[in-house]
C-alpha cells in the first residue's frame, strides 16, 4: 500500500470517528434558501455550426497519417476546431437557467448538515412539454435533471478549538479562485462541486485548509485506479489589509494507461499522472491602491498526456509537467463622485508546442516525439473571455487587460475594459509541400483584442438585472490556429477572420 493510499485511509477513518459522537445531536434551526439565474445569450460568427460535423475547411490537416507529425490533439488525428470566425456560419442564441435550492439544518455542538439541489436547463430543450400537433408529451430531455450539487455534514469549533470538519459533496474555493473555485462564469454556468473531506483550522491571523477529494472511482482496490485531488492551502493576515497565501495541490490520476503495442526498451511503458501545483499569493489594499499577485508552478509525471503525442506505436513516456502561471491585478480608486476605479491585469500560462518536425526527424525511423505540455488551470473560476476561454482552459497564452468600474447610480454598476491576447508558443503548421513535407510555417501569435461592457442593476436587495456586450477583434493567430484550448491540447482555428460579438441579458434572485 503506497503512502497516498495510507493518507487517504487515515483521513476517512478520522472523519468517521470525529462525526460519530455527533449523530444524536438535537436539531436547533432549519434554513431554506436558493437562487434562480436566467440569461439570454446571442453569439455571432464564433462557432462552427456549433452542432454537427466539422466542415472540411476546419479539418485542415491530418499530420499523423500524412506528415508523421505528433499532434497530441484529443479530438482525433486531424486538426479540428469548433470555432469559425465566419459570418457564413450559423449564429448561436439560447436562454439558460440555473435553479438552486438548499436546506441547512443546525444542531447542537456546532454540528450542521447542508443539502443543495441544482438544475441547469436551456429553455425549450430541457423541460416537459407537449407536441403542439399531436398533443402527446413525448419529450425525454428532463430525465435526471435535478442533481445533488452539495450535500455535506459539518462540525465546527470541535472540542472548543478553531477546527472545522466538512465531509461530503461540496464546493471548494481558495484565494482569488485562480486555480480552484465553483466555475460559475460566462455562459454555460453549470458549476462544479467535489466529493471531499475538508479540514479547516482558523486562528486569529492564519487559516489552514487541507482536503482530499475523489474525482473518479474505479470500484477496484481502495484508492487505486482512481483520480484523486488533494491539497493544503494556508492564509496569513498578520499584516493589516494584506493577505499572504501559500499552497500545494496534487492531482493524481492512478488509472492504468493501456499500451496499444508491447513496450520495447522502455518505450510505451507509461507511469501514472502526478500533477503537483505549488504557489504563493498576496492581495490587499494600501490607501487608494489594491493589488492581487499570484505565482504558481507545476511539476510531476505527465505520461497520460505524453501517450497522445506519438509517431507510430508509442508516445512520449518521459513527459513531465514543468510550467508556470502568473497573475497580477492592480487597481486605484478615486475619491470623488461615485469613486470610480481603474484597473490593469496580466495573466501568463506557460506552454510549449513541439508539434513541428525537422528533416532529420522526418527521415529517422526511430524518431521519438516530445509532448507539448502547458500549464493546467485545474478548476479555475477565472475566465479570460467567452471567446477564447470557454471553460477556463485557455493555456499556452498570455493576456493583458485595462479598464474601469464604477457605480453609475446607487443601483447601477458598470464595467468597461479592453483585453489583448497572445499565444505563448506558436503552432507551426505544415506548408503542405509534396516535395518537402517537413516544412512548416509559424502561425501568428496575436489572438485578438476584446472590448467588454457590463451593466448591473440592483432592483431590490434580492433581485439583480444584468446585461453586457463583448466584441472580439479576431487576430491572425486565431484564424491561422493555435493549440491553446483544453490546457494547450486542443486546436483553435477559424475559416475566416470576421469579428465576433456576444450580447446577453438576464436576471438573478437569491432567497
Amino acid at each position: 500500500m503506497n503512502r497516498k493510499t495510507i493518507l487517504f485511509s487515515i483521513l476517512v477513518t478520522f472523519s468517521v470517528v470525529l462525526l460519530s459522537s455527533e449523530v444524536l445531536a438535537e436539531l436547533q434551526n432549519v434554513e431554506v434558501g436558493g437562487s434562480i439565474r436566467i440569461r439570454g445569450n446571442y453569439i455571432n460568427n464564433l462557432f462552427n455550426n456549433f452542432v454537427g460535423p466539422m466542415p472540411a475547411v476546419q479539418s485542415r490537416w491530418s499530420p499523423i497519417s500524412v506528415f508523421r507529425r505528433p499532434i497530441g490533439s484529443l479530438v482525433g488525428p486531424g486538426v479540428n476546431s469548433i470555432f469559425s470566425f465566419d459570418n457564413d456560419q450559423n449564429d448561436l442564441s439560447f436562454v439558460e437557467q440555473r435553479t438552486r435550492l438548499h436546506v441547512k439544518a443546525d444542531f447542537t455542538d456546532q454540528v450542521s448538515a447542508f443539502i443543495e439541489l441544482d438544475s441547469y436547463d436551456v429553455w425549450g430543450e430541457d423541460f416537459r412539454s407537449q407536441n403542439y400537433i399531436t398533443g402527446v408529451d413525448a419529450r425525454q430531455n428532463s430525465i435526471d435533471d435535478v442533481e445533488i450539487f452539495q450535500a455535506y455534514i459539518e462540525a465546527d469549533e470541535m472540542w472548543g478549538t478553531p477546527l472545522r470538519l466538512r465531509v461530503g459533496r461540496q464546493e471548494l474555493a481558495f484565494g482569488s479562485q485562480f486555480l480552484v473555485g465553483p466555475r460559475d462564469f460566462a455562459f454555460f454556468w453549470t458549476g462544479i462541486s467535489f466529493d471531499a473531506i475538508r479540514l479547516t483550522y482558523k486562528a486569529d491571523v492564519f487559516t489552514i485548509d487541507a482536503w482530499a477529494s475523489k474525482l473518479f472511482e474505479a470500484m477496484s482496490d481502495f484508492a487505486e485506479d482512481d483520480i484523486n485531488f488533494y491539497g493544503v492551502y494556508a492564509s496569513c493576515t498578520a499584516v493589516e489589509n494584506v493577505t499572504f497565501d501559500v499552497y500545494w495541490m496534487l492531482l493524481e490520476d492512478d488509472r492504468p494507461i493501456a499500451n496499444d503495442f508491447p513496450a520495447i526498451r522502455g518505450r510505451g511503458d507509461y507511469d501514472n499522472t502526478l500533477l503537483h501545483t505549488v504557489g504563493i499569493r498576496s492581495a490587499g489594499k494600501y490607501e487608494a491602491f489594491d493589488f492581487d499577485a499570484e505565482v504558481a508552478y507545476q511539476f510531476g509525471e505527465a505520461d497520460g498526456i505524453g501517450k497522445v503525442f506519438r509517431v507510430g506505436p508509442w508516445g512520449d513516456n518521459d513527459a513531465e509537467f514543468d510550467n508556470w502561471a502568473l497573475k497580477l491585478d492592480l487597481g486605484y480608486t478615486f475619491d470623488f463622485w461615485r469613486q470610480p476605479r481603474i484597473f490593469a491585469g496580466f495573466r501568463y500560462f506557460s506552454g510549449e508546442d513541439n508539434r513541428d518536425i525537422s528533416f532529420w526527424d522526418f527521415i529517422n525511423p526511430f524518431y521519438e516525439p516530445t509532448a507539448s505540455i502547458s500549464f493546467n488551470r485545474l478548476f479555475s473560476n477565472e475566465i479570460a473571455s467567452g471567446f477564447v476561454d470557454l471553460n477556463n482552459e485557455l493555456s499556452n497564452a498570455w493576456w493583458v487587460r485595462v479598464g474601469t468600474n464604477s457605480s453609475i447610480t446607487d443601483k447601477v454598476r458598470g464595467i468597461f475594459c479592453v483585453t489583448y491576447y497572445e499565444t505563448a508558443n506558436e503552432f507551426e503548421r505544415p506548408v503542405l509541400s509534396p516535395l518537402f513535407p517537413w516544412w512548416t510555417k509559424q502561425n501568428d501569435s496575436y489572438l485578438g483584442t476584446e472590448v467588454l461592457l457590463f451593466l448591473e442593476y440592483q432592483y431590490s436587495q434580492d433581485l439583480i438585472f444584468e446585461t453586457g456586450w463583448s466584441h472580439m477583434f479576431v487576430g491572425d493567430g486565431m484564424t491561422d490556429g493555435q493549440f491553446i484550448r483544453w490546457n494547450g491540447l486542443l486546436y483553435s482555428g477559424g475559416s475566416d477572420d470576421d469579428d465576433v460579438d456576444y450580447v446577453y441579458a438576464g436576471c438573478k434572485i437569491y432567497f
